[in-house]
C-alpha cells in the first residue's frame, strides 16, 4: 500500500465518488484509493501504465481516472487543500516559496542570450501550476516592508 489509512482518511473527501449507472448495470467502478495508489506507483517508479503490478487496478483504469480527475479539477483542488493545511500548521514560508517549471534546452554551439522560439507555447501544466501558486500566494497577507530581504541563515 502506498497510502496509510490515516493518509487516505485525510484526502478521501477530495476525490469524488465514482458514479454508477442508474439502471444498476455495468461493471462497478474501481475504488478511488486503489486507482490513486496505482497512479502514485507509476509516478514513483517511472514505469509504464501497463507495468502496474497485479495488486493495483489495470493501468488503463488508473490512466483514465487520472485524466478524469484532471478534467474535473480534482488535482488542483487537492493541491490547494494540501497547501492550505500546511499553511495552517505554519509549515510554509511563502516568502521563500518559488516554483519554476520552465526548461531551457541548450543546443550545441547555441548562444545563451538567444530568444526562445516564438512558436513554442507554455504547457498546460505550467499554467495550472502558476494559477495555483499565484492564487495561494495572494491569499496570504503581505509581510511588512522590513521583512522583504531574506534572512541570512548560518550553516553550522
Amino acid at each position: 500500500m502506498m497510502l496509510t489509512a490515516q493518509q487516505w482518511k485525510q484526502i478521501e473527501d477530495l476525490f469524488p465518488a465514482p458514479k454508477r449507472r442508474r439502471d444498476g448495470r455495468g461493471r462497478p467502478w474501481t475504488s478511488n484509493r486503489s486507482c490513486l495508489e496505482g497512479i502514485l506507483w507509476v509516478l514513483r517508479v517511472g514505469a509504464r501504465w501497463r507495468d502496474l503490478p497485479a495488486e493495483y487496478p489495470n493501468g488503463s483504469t488508473c490512466w483514465r481516472r487520472l485524466r478524469l480527475w484532471e478534467e474535473q479539477g480534482v488535482w488542483l483542488r487537492a493541491w490547494q487543500a494540501l497547501l492550505a493545511r500546511l499553511d495552517e500548521r505554519k509549515l510554509l514560508d511563502w516568502d521563500e516559496a518559488f516554483l519554476d517549471a520552465t526548461f531551457v534546452i541548450a543546443k550545441k554551439g547555441a548562444v545563451q542570450s538567444e530568444r526562445p522560439v516564438a512558436g513554442k507555447v507554455r504547457s498546460a501544466w505550467w499554467w495550472s501550476t502558476t494559477k495555483v501558486y499565484l492564487s495561494e500566494r495572494n491569499l496570504r497577507p503581505l509581510r511588512s516592508p522590513s521583512s522583504v530581504w531574506p534572512k541570512v541563515r548560518s550553516r553550522g
